[in-house]
């Protein structure tokens, strides 16, 4: 009789874990394909991905003493790291185990399978209304097998036991579309059961093969391959399929002590939340939900502890941007004043900037509205604070898009007066040079805005990405902003006017005004002498120093101060041949630094105008 093998230990586990993690991640794109439940937005696959590479990146990528040692890490990890419905539900399973078998400094079959039942338990429980049919089906029937096979194993050897459950894993998800009509009509199995399997089989690789599995490149057939949508196919997706009413896939992170989960539960579904995955332990909770506003889940979690972490993707968004076809898919940042009528019609994906008030961050424009952001500048006591987005909110915008489009191009705001553009530049590194490009416009609101729909308007006429490059450079020095600022005490503040400049203003009535310069900084440029007639003022301004024999496309901006952006517009339609002019709120990102009253123009020629 040959010996038996040694029980699993923390080096075994960790490669095993590794080789897992990378054959989902090689897989994502076909998971994003067969995304369907419970919404078809197209991010299943990416949201896995962003949840193993977390651990890749953190637990895995160094070695541990014993089994517990490394659960623990890859369980505080995956909690951190995880994204979307599947990718919570996956990082509690991963909490559960781990939370189980923390104590172990090795796993045999019996300690393999409780702690893999009670990852199950835990990740069914993260869920205020679990589904069947989804990865939860899968995991409890991983779960039995290995009860099963722990109590015939002689030895304690957890491999075989694996081997036989990872079998009734498959047969599992082969059952997925017996318990959806969902996934019966689009004729493939769950997703997220999909990545679940997924990671088992590059376990059982490692298992079967050793170091070797840890070189997968790409992934095996999945169990929808010949079941109606192969993986090349675009599949037919139901405008219905996503709530309008809860539009928003949002997420956070929530840190305290005792963190009470039923409370929070309960008051986020008074909310009206859907899908609701709240998983991690009393000291940290990764809080998923479908809302209406990503702010009040935000607000909702802040009252139970600190709040990090903040996302929130727009679904429905994301739906019609899959199900129109076109080659390339242009993205902006809230820095820009892009009119939403814009952004609808040619689908341009827009990356939050961060804001702070009074010490709460904020998404802006997806978490925090603009007016609701000067409402709350006029109250708070504190100069308020934008930020740049971190480069995995980029990340995961590019890494959706280039899911089902050939090229992605960021249209950014002006990188002398932030990092965001940095922030996209890393984010396209890491995604794929080739297919994601970068575009410093060295211009910022309405000038953003003009830039990246001028883009947008020549990628939804099929334009190659390198003559749409070609054109945005020819438009970028012809791009032009404006701004006046009734009370420049916020910017003084904030550096970006100089101090001599406030006690001038207030002496000499002057009302100043700034433009962006060709190196994309804001400087002061002049000003003019009034007061009650400021926005005509302004606008006669600005004609003096343009053409009026070129025909222009306008974004005129106001920050809390419509009546007098409306004054504003009108005055300049009189002066300059506008052929297309909007009016827009500006957002933070300017409006912080200009404060309340300030206006602004950008004007751009008019495409093909002489």
């Amino acid at each position: 009789m040959s010996a038996s093998r040694p029980p699993l230990t923390a080096p075994a586990l960790r490669r095993a874990l590794i080789a897992g993690a990378r054959r989902v991640i090689a897989g994502r794109e076909a998971l994003n394909r067969i995304n369907v439940f419970p919404v078809a937005d197209g991010d299943t696959g990416s949201n896995l991905a962003h949840t193993l590479g977390s651990l890749l990146n953190g637990a895995l990528s160094r070695r541990s003493r014993h089994i517990g040692e490394l659960l623990k890490r890859v369980g505080d990890d995956a909690i951190d790291g995880a994204r979307g419905n599947s990718g919570a539900i996956l990082a509690q399973f991963l909490f559960g185990v781990a939370e189980y078998a923390r104590a172990q400094p090795e796993l045999d079959a019996a300690t393999l399978a409780a702690a893999v039942r009670h990852g199950a338990g835990n990740a069914r429980a993260a869920l205020a209304h679990p589904v069947e049919g989804t990865i939860l089906s899968v995991i409890n029937a991983f779960a039995d097998a290995l009860d099963e096979a722990a109590r015939a194993s002689a030895d304690g050897d957890p491999r075989p036991g694996f081997a036989r459950a990872l079998a009734q894993a498959r047969s599992a998800l082969a059952r997925t579309p017996l318990q959806m009509a969902v996934l019966q009509r689009a004729g493939v199995v769950d997703a997220g059961a999909q990545g679940f399997v997924d990671l088992l089989e590059g376990i059982a690789e490692f298992v079967d093969g050793g170091p070797r599995a840890l070189r997968v490149r790409g992934a095996g057939a999945a169990a929808n391959d010949g079941c109606g949508a192969g993986h090349g196919d675009a599949l037919p997706v139901a405008h219905d399929a996503v709530d309008p009413l809860r539009r928003w896939c949002s997420e956070c992170l929530l840190l305290g002590e005792n963190l009470p989960r039923e409370a929070l539960r309960d008051e986020l579904e008074a909310l009206g939340a859907d899908s609701l995955v709240l998983a991690g332990g009393a000291a940290r909770l990764r809080v998923h939900g479908h809302v209406g506003s990503p702010q009040s889940l935000f607000d909702a979690c802040a009252r139970f502890g600190a709040v990090e972490g903040m996302k929130a993707d727009d679904m429905l968004a994301q739906q019609r941007s899959i199900e129109h076809p076109q080659a390339l898919a242009v993205v902006t940042d809230s820095a820009a004043d892009l009119p939403e009528e814009l952004a609808e019609r040619y689908r341009i994906a827009v990356v939050p900037v961060r804001v702070s008030v009074d010490g709460r961050d904020y998404l802006d424009k997806a978490g925090l509205s603009t007016a609701e952001f000067y409402r709350r500048m006029a109250a708070g006591a504190d100069l308020p604070r934008t930020s740049q987005p971190p480069p995995g909110d980029f990340r995961r915008v590019f890494d959706f898009l280039a899911g089902h489009r050939r090229q992605v191009l960021y249209v950014g705001l002006s990188r002398a007066v932030s990092g965001t553009l940095q922030a996209g530049e890393q984010a396209a590194a890491r995604s794929d040079a080739q297919r994601v490009r970068v575009f410093d416009t060295g211009n910022a609101a309405g000038g953003l805005a003009l830039l990246a729909w001028r883009a947008a308007e020549l990628a939804a006429d099929g334009i190659a990405l390198e003559a749409v490059l070609a054109e945005l450079e020819r438009l970028k020095p012809l791009t032009s902003t404006w701004a006046m600022a009734r009370d420049i005490s916020h910017a003084v503040r904030g550096g970006r006017i100089p101090p001599w400049a406030g006690p001038l203003v207030r002496w000499t009535g002057l009302t100043p005004i700034a433009r962006i310069r060709a190196d994309g900084r804001l400087g002061v440029s002049g000003g003019v002498f009034a007061r009650a007639g400021a926005p005509e003022a302004f606008a006669g301004y600005i004609a003096r120093r343009t053409s009026r024999r070129q025909r222009w496309r306008a974004i005129v901006g106001h920050c809390d101060a419509r009546a007098d952006g409306e004054r504003l517009l009108e005055a300049l339609r009189r002066r300059l041949d506008l052929e297309q002019a909007f009016l827009v709120e500006t957002g933070p990102a300017l409006g912080a630094h200009a404060g309340r009253g300030a206006l602004l123009v950008s004007l751009q020629p008019v495409p093909g105008a002489v």
